[in-house]
């Protein structure tokens, strides 16, 4: 199997508006970092889509990813979600696309999404919507999403439950605050694990660097990537202060595991 990185960008992305830093103003490609994405692919070619943030379109695009089976979500906060009508070009062509991820986001996509997901909502015959079918995860049940094993995980994003997902040899987890140990052991055996980083010092809601550095070393896989990256370091710097085994990631990054 592998990962494809499409986004690996803070909410803010890189360059942010209005910035003229020397990380928002640099020449190296891997700086360069949209909203937080991913596509899992099987060997028999099912493809996992990963939220859905607001590049995603160039995302997929970029990554040549033409179809995916289905789509999971980490949680409903706008960078995550608001590329949520690009998946017309996925479910025109394959027909309605089923998404997972925990109920309550999925009831708030809902909510916030009525032209998609609410039949009462008249229909432009000329504009197609997105054909969509949602599916409630429990955390801890592992289920079969288009032939692949997915653990879902709850975890907390200071005050929001967000999920992340363990995928055969992959963990996936991005903006959480913390991952207690209950979980780590759940995530063991993992060879390659990703994981949201923000700044140097403590966030009431996500992952300082050096506190997901501490959680890599607590799961023990053979490769960690931070993602959620913000324009204080650059992908050069931040590499170099590293430990062995735990990297930035970048767009367009692709890891097998």
């Amino acid at each position: 199997m592998r990962l494809v990185i499409l986004g690996s960008g803070t909410s803010f992305g890189v360059p942010q508006i209005g910035c003229s830093c020397a990380v928002c103003t640099s020449t190296d490609p891997r700086d360069r970092r949209t909203r937080v994405a991913a596509v899992v692919e099987a060997e028999g070619g099912a493809r996992l889509l990963i939220d859905t943030p607001p590049e995603l379109r160039l995302q997929l695009i970029g990554a040549g990813v033409d179809a995916v089976d289905a789509v999971l979500y980490t949680h409903e906060h706008a960078d995550h979600v608001h590329g949520i009508d690009d998946l017309r070009a996925v479910s025109v062509r394959r027909g309605r696309l089923p998404v997972y991820g925990p109920p309550a986001a999925l009831q708030r996509l809902g909510e916030h999404f009525p032209y998609i997901f609410d039949d009462r909502v008249p229909r432009d015959p000329a504009t197609p919507r997105p054909s969509l079918e949602r599916t409630p995860l429990e955390s801890g049940r592992e289920v079969s999403v288009a032939g692949i094993p997915v653990l879902p995980l709850a975890l907390d994003h200071g005050g929001v439950q967000v999920y992340g997902y363990r995928i055969g040899g992959l963990g996936y987890l991005t903006d959480v605050k913390a991952v207690p140990p209950p979980l780590v052991e759940r995530l063991r055996g993992v060879r390659l694990l990703v994981l949201s980083a923000l700044f140097d010092h403590p966030h009431p809601s996500h992952l300082s660097i050096p506190e997901a550095v501490e959680v890599a070393r607590a799961v023990g896989a053979s490769r960690t990537l931070l993602t959620h990256l913000t324009h204080r370091f650059s992908h050069a710097a931040l590499a170099a202060r590293l430990p062995a085994g735990v990297e930035p990631a970048y767009d367009g990054l692709v890891a097998t595991f």
